[in-house]
């Protein structure tokens, strides 16, 4: 058996790419994101339903935010890629030169001959 810990204290390497997250990666955040969102709103209606005869002030809130939360929640969700990865690099414009031009001869393609005689 190993004597080795499995956490070792030295830093983490850093990344030789600045390659961002998988697209696979960044629809499961982006669907946490989104589902952590609505369960905040759906208590916004229920502390709403709750205290809308008692405290109207904090039903009130509630209510704005069961309204406002759908639209931030969408918004960052759809926000996700596009923001990572920091500075992109500069496009490499490779210089392609024109491809070499082939004059085709005409050729004539005849049917093949019917043996008629049998």
């Amino acid at each position: 058996m190993s004597k080795t810990p499995w956490h070792r204290n030295t830093p983490r390497a850093e990344s030789i790419t600045r390659a961002r997250t998988g697209l696979t990666q960044d629809i499961r955040g982006r669907q946490r994101r989104y589902i952590v969102a609505m369960m905040v709103r759906t208590a916004c209606v229920v502390v709403m339903a709750a205290t809308w005869n008692r405290w109207p002030a904090l039903a009130v809130c509630a209510l704005v935010g069961g309204v406002v939360i759908p639209y931030v929640a969408v918004v960052a969700a759809q926000a996700g890629w596009r923001q990572q990865g920091g500075a992109r690099p500069a496009p490499a414009w490779v210089r392609e030169e024109p491809a070499t031009r082939v004059v085709l001869e005409p050729t004539l393609i005849l049917p093949p001959e019917r043996n008629t005689a049998g």
